[in-house]
């Protein structure tokens, strides 16, 4: 009788196991690695769940309590979530992730410090950090746009930087990774295109460096201010952008890796993949500690591919990338079959230069000449407009030689403004057009998919000129080709963007009204006089209706991803603020940035997660949480879909990860406080 029932009841559990797998998945009756229970789970694939249950790295199942604890067995890991909501793991589309960790540098962290300030700053960092006698201090994430007020015994950035060392070269680098500023010995280091050091100043900026006049800044006189920019930077520092502390990094991988599970990310691409970086990426993935999935959008600047005569060696540069994509050919979680090019820079002017800095980003109309000045509170406002067509103008830009500081002096007192504001600009392209049009062309037909950098109007337009002819000319137009940023897009532009379906990496945290950063755009672009809200945004002008325009490229059909673009403005990716600013477009409490723009939670979470992964290429593995793919999940501290739903969306932007997983692994829990 005992073994009788003993066997009824072996067969009870077999049969409870048979059905147990063919519901699981996989199981098999032997119990799944790992079932989370009683979650508030977005999975990214149309519903909604309670429970996962993953065995070997994957998802087994996907769905209610009830129908996973089937799945558990004796050596099964259960967890509780308690209600928690759980995503997808995040895609980040476009960050710089060698310049993500925190390290032991002089560091900013883009506090806005008058240039009195700044001096003080600095001299603490060279003693904290023994800067030796004819050495280097880099101070990272400067915020150019904010602070670096002038006084009389710090006109400048040369100057303030000068106050703080002589004998020692600083540079402040940009927290956007196009600015710089030097100290006057550093800028004596700067060498021309033969490789000799002939130093950057007024006289050189007329002759060996004259193509980046544009790009370097100079106070009434035409000497130098300290402000150096975009390609410029090079000539002083060939490291002045990206991984300027490669090899401490490349010491520690794993700290990347740990800084991007942090946020809650489980997947990137690196938008800026210099090829001396890859042994970064070779070591991490083969620690074993590689918690992530890695898409490297190689960087190969066509001007380092220059042969005598002045063309572009585009067969060795597709060789190059060809050779670092086979590297990576059977790597699980590296990819390298993308190429990223900047068509402009920034659209950030200088007004509290003199002559201003005129923007460099590419634009379609010249740009304007603004006339700034103090208001009764000592902020930056705009007085008026230089008027380019005027006889005086016209007049200024026809001198065949360079005007005397005298004849400058004469002209400014005269006119009211600085015979340097009659220039007519829109801005420059980082390439000729046909240098990113034929750089697209070969790439894509080495089977590349491209990654542009786009800021401006004009540089918008120009890559979609590139991608299209790209496309003609290999007869592929399901390559999974995109834009970073785009701050400025034509209506016109707007609907071949929708068109190509091409997919979007909007930093959705830029999308806000920033009266000390608008100040450094929107004049330059549009007239404006004052310096208030209603002054610079203007409801119905171009730039308010085709700034970021999320909303209008969704609806023409391109595919919204999310880029954070760390270290820009911040280290940190903080993926959930850029939900939040995606939702609300602006700054909690503050005015909004044309509402028409703003999308809703399903498109903000399907760009961060399923989105994200077509574009890297894993979607059939990752981006959501689907039976059969990699249980790669984010457990959170709030519902952003109900916060949305109630109108709290600002509260997004205070989400806390309490925990990522990566193939079925916890690989980052947030400390207990």
């Amino acid at each position: 009788m005992l073994g009788e029932s003993r066997a009824k009841i072996l067969l009870y559990c077999l049969a409870v196991g048979f059905f147990s797998s063919a519901f699981a998945g996989s199981d098999l009756g032997t119990g799944a690695d790992l079932v989370l229970l009683g979650g508030n789970i977005w999975t990214g694939a149309g519903r909604n769940a309670s429970a996962l249950v993953i065995r070997d790295g994957r998802l087994t199942y996907v769905g209610d309590d009830a129908g996973a604890r089937v799945s558990i067995g004796q050596s099964t890991r259960v967890v509780q979530l308690q209600g928690r909501s759980v995503l997808p793991g995040l895609v980040d589309a476009h960050m710089h992730p060698l310049d993500i960790v925190d390290l032991p540098v002089c560091d900013l962290d883009s506090r806005p410090l008058s240039l009195r300030q700044l001096t003080d700053f600095v001299r603490a960092c060279l003693k904290r950090y023994t800067v030796p006698v004819g050495g280097r201090l880099l101070v990272h994430q400067w915020n150019y746009v904010a602070g670096n007020q002038p006084d009389e015994q710090h006109p400048s950035l040369r100057a303030a930087l000068d106050l703080a060392a002589k004998d020692r070269e600083v540079q402040l680098l940009g927290n956007d990774g196009h600015h710089s500023a030097f100290n006057s010995l550093g800028l004596t280091h700067a060498k021309n295109n033969t490789g000799q050091i002939v130093g950057l100043s007024k006289q050189t900026l007329a002759t060996d460096f004259a193509d980046y006049r544009a790009l370097v800044g100079v106070d009434a006189t035409g000497e130098l201010n300290g402000a150096v920019n975009e390609d410029a930077r090079y000539t002083i520092n060939a490291n002045s952008m990206m991984y300027t502390e490669y090899a401490r990094v490349l010491a520690h991988p794993e700290q990347v890796a740990r800084r991007i599970n942090r946020a809650g990310i489980t997947a990137i691409t690196d938008a800026m993949a210099n090829p001396d970086g890859m042994g970064f990426w070779e070591k991490l993935a083969d620690s074993g500690r590689m918690t992530m999935r890695a898409n490297l959008a190689q960087f190969h600047d066509p001007e380092r591919y220059r042969v005598a005569g002045g063309a572009v060696d585009y067969d060795a540069m597709v060789a190059k990338a060809q050779t670092i994509r086979a590297r990576f050919a059977n790597s699980p979680l590296v990819r390298a079959d993308t190429v990223k090019i900047f068509a402009d820079g920034v659209l950030e002017g200088d007004p509290l230069a003199h002559p201003p800095t005129l923007p460099n980003g590419a634009v379609l109309e010249p740009l304007l000449q603004p006339r700034f000045g103090r208001d009764e509170q000592g902020r930056v406002t705009v007085l008026g407009y230089v008027d380019t067509a005027s006889v005086d103008c016209v007049a200024e830009r026809a001198r065949s030689v360079a005007a005397t500081d005298a004849q400058v002096l004469q002209f400014t007192q005269e006119h009211g403004f600085h015979p340097a504001q009659c220039k007519i600009s829109r801005g420059q392209l980082q390439h000729d057009a046909e240098v990113i049009k034929e750089f697209s062309r070969r790439f894509h037909l080495a089977g590349f998919n491209l990654h542009i950098h786009a800021i401006g109007d004009r540089a918008v337009r120009t890559g979609l000129d590139a991608i299209e002819a790209a496309r003609a000319a290999d007869g592929n137009a399901t390559t999974r080709d995109g834009f970073a940023h785009i701050q400025l897009a034509h209506p016109d532009d707007i609907a071949r963007l929708g068109h190509n379906h091409l997919f979007i990496a909007y930093t959705y945290a830029w999308a806000d009204v920033d009266p000390d950063y608008d100040m450094t755009v929107i004049p330059f672009l549009q007239k404006v006089s004052g310096n208030d809200y209603a002054a610079l945004h203007v409801p119905g002008s171009y730039y308010e209706e085709n700034t970021y325009p999320v909303r209008a490229t969704r609806d023409a059909g391109a595919i919204l991803a999310a880029g954070s673009d760390a270290p820009v403005e911040t280290r940190d990716p903080r993926p959930f603020v850029n939900m939040a600013r995606a939702l609300t477009r602006r700054l909690p409490a503050g005015p909004v940035l044309n509402a028409r723009q703003a999308i809703g939670i399903a498109d903000v979470l399907a760009a961060y997660t399923i989105n994200g992964a077509r574009w890297l290429g894993i979607d059939a593995v990752a981006g959501s949480l689907e039976v059969g793919k990699s249980a790669d999940f984010v457990v959170i501290d709030r519902d952003p879909v109900q916060l949305a739903a109630t109108g709290r969306a600002d509260e997004i932007a205070q989400t806390q990860v309490l925990s990522t997983w990566f193939q079925g692994k916890q690989v980052y829990t947030a400390p207990r406080h």
